[in-house]
């Protein structure tokens, strides 16, 4: 490990590891998924989930039932990989592709790219474009995540958008696929910053995250440090230790704070998907919600802003959308139902209609006369003049999300009055 020119106190080194962990949670929150995901196909291929994702899609937390999902992972240092997206016409379809520090750097798809085939060339962040053609994209780490997005309109339109899925190509160079054990985000201090270190070493940080990467450097953590967990002291140690608890324990209470819930609506920040020097935000995400897009993609919202009305299945609660109140948005909108774990994560809810969403596409909706719509929301049946537009929930403790693709600038404004479940008085 390289000591810098100062010496640290022990309360220096606890304060430097809860910074340095809620800084590298990210790159191993992914990469862990990355090992998980390996079991399904290696590296540089792609892989489609045919099926819209249920109560038994536990992979991912918050998962959505709108789109199918096709992904790979690139390791650039192999060399650029030559990609082409599909026309998808008037279906919704993005690409989200995600740099190892959780930005999205680049997502083309229907908003950006339009509906015409796209292809491009990705390349790392140092390697050369000499010799290349096309349209370039630069990625800012070695190692890139990317998802796509699909979107259907029910079990009718599978194939269809199967079609779609199995015109993304992807041309990159061979992969051996050799992979070690994976390192969890609860490892042990010495495993859980080896790793960190390694990852960050192979995705070398932006110039922007100097400043933090300064005032770790102690630790031996950096994209120039070697770390040595055995060059510390008991008591240094320990310090660093107590640090990574606390800073665990403070996105455990970020997390359990969401759980718990509430009717109000929780509003994304405007960074979400590409946070900068947001690091705890980055953090709570990669926790709570990884792989997010940018709001000028889709904006969530989620209950928990009031806590004056705990939202539980057991009781019967109503959203009336006004005439003409729907969500303002150039692609679709859902409300998704989730139960949440102890940990804050969020998955769907079996329900005898497997039903785990309901929106502006949801086929057979009923609206009033006055164009208005209620949206119903409970464990039990609400009886069959209601069912059309019932969300089944857990019997307990729940939480929604609010999922507008290609959100207006009304919306992203917060110049949109949406909707409060409301419990209702039968």
């Amino acid at each position: 490990m390289n000591r810098p020119l100062f010496q640290s106190d022990i309360q220096d080194f606890n304060t430097l590891a809860q910074d340095a962990y809620i800084y590298a949670l990210p790159l191993v929150i992914l990469e862990t998924f990355r090992r998980r995901r390996m079991s399904f196909g290696g590296m540089h291929k792609v892989r489609h989930t045919r099926k819209l994702l249920s109560h038994k899609s536990r992979q991912i937390t918050t998962p959505n039932n709108d789109t199918l999902y096709s992904d790979f992972w690139l390791d650039l240092r192999r060399g650029p990989a030559r990609i082409r997206i599909p026309g998808p016409g008037e279906r919704y379809f993005s690409l989200m592709m995600l740099d190892y520090y959780t930005n999205n750097f680049c997502v083309p798809g229907t908003r950006t790219t339009g509906t015409e085939p796209v292809e491009f060339t990705l390349v790392g962040p140092e390697s050369s474009t000499e010799g290349l053609t096309g349209e370039v994209v630069r990625a800012p780490t070695n190692m890139v995540f990317a998802l796509a997005r699909i979107l259907v309109d029910g079990p009718e339109d599978l194939e269809a958008a199967h079609a779609v899925q199995d015109a993304i190509e992807l041309e990159a160079p061979e992969h051996d696929n050799v992979e070690g054990d994976w390192i969890l985000r609860d490892a042990p201090w010495d495993a859980f910053f080896a790793e960190a270190n390694r990852l960050i070493r192979i995705n070398r940080p932006p110039l922007t995250d100097l400043n933090l990467l300064r005032r770790i450097a102690p630790l031996g953590i950096g994209p120039d440090q070697t770390f040595d967990p055995t060059a510390f002291t008991a008591e240094e140690a320990e310090a660093i230790a107590s640090g990574v608890r606390l800073a665990a324990e403070r996105l455990a209470r970020i997390q359990t704070s969401m759980a718990k819930g509430g009717r109000g609506w929780v509003w994304p920040r405007r960074n979400l998907g590409v946070y900068g020097q947001d690091y705890f935000m980055r953090a709570v995400v990669a926790v709570g919600g990884l792989g997010a897009l940018p709001l000028e993609e889709a904006s969530y919202l989620r209950t928990g802003g009031e806590r004056d009305q705990p939202l539980d299945g057991r009781r019967l609660w109503r959203m009336r959308f006004p005439p003409g109140g729907e969500l303002p948005c150039d692609a679709f909108w859902s409300l998704s139902m989730y139960e949440p774990t102890p940990d804050g994560e969020f998955f769907f809810v079996r329900n005898e209609l497997d039903r785990f969403s309901i929106g502006d596409r949801t086929p057979g909706l009923k609206r009033n006369a006055d164009g208005s719509l209620d949206i119903w929301i409970s464990a039990d049946n609400p009886g069959p003049e209601r069912e059309a537009n019932w969300l089944p929930a857990p019997p307990g403790p729940f939480h929604l999300f609010l999922r507008a693709y290609l959100p207006r600038t009304e919306l992203l404004e917060k110049h949109v009055a949406v909707p409060h479940p409301e419990p209702y008085q039968q």
